[in-house]
């Protein structure tokens, strides 16, 4: 993948969206290019938080307790949630078929929170938009 390609992939991400042109160039040079095989457990279920994934070709399964809860697939992102509250994976995320993802590990994440505050803001409205989409009737 061009360097090109990669920073306009997370810049379509949701949490990355209103990033500026710097914030997305600096979360480019963080991530990590994998492939995955079909059946590759990412995360799971109660585990510890080690990296956060965005889905760059391929299909990913959530599963919570079991069910499905959500598929992902280009541009969408997984992982986020326990990296930014140190609690366990929520759910457990399984490539459908091969994957290609990029990859931010724990260190680097929370670095880019620090060093970029304007991405630290979006990751928080991110989380928002989850929980409110996730438990609509929740009154807070």
């Amino acid at each position: 993948m061009t360097k090109d390609v990669k920073l306009e992939l997370i810049g379509r991400v949701p949490l990355f969206a209103g990033c500026t042109k710097q914030d997305i160039e600096w979360i480019g040079r963080l991530a990590d290019e994998v492939d995955v095989a079909a059946g590759h457990v990412l995360l799971r279920e109660g585990s510890t938080a080690q990296e956060f994934f965005i889905v760059v070709d391929g299909a990913l399964r959530v599963e919570r307790h079991g069910s499905v809860i959500n598929r992902l697939g280009p541009g969408d992102f997984a992982g986020e949630i326990a990296l930014v509250d140190g609690g366990p994976r929520t759910a457990t995320v399984i490539a459908d078929v091969p994957t290609r993802l990029l990859v931010i590990g724990h260190r680097e994440f929370h670095s880019l929170l620090d060093k970029h505050p304007s991405v630290e803001l979006e990751v928080l409205h991110a989380l928002a938009r989850r929980v409110r989409a996730s438990e609509p009737e929740a009154v807070f």
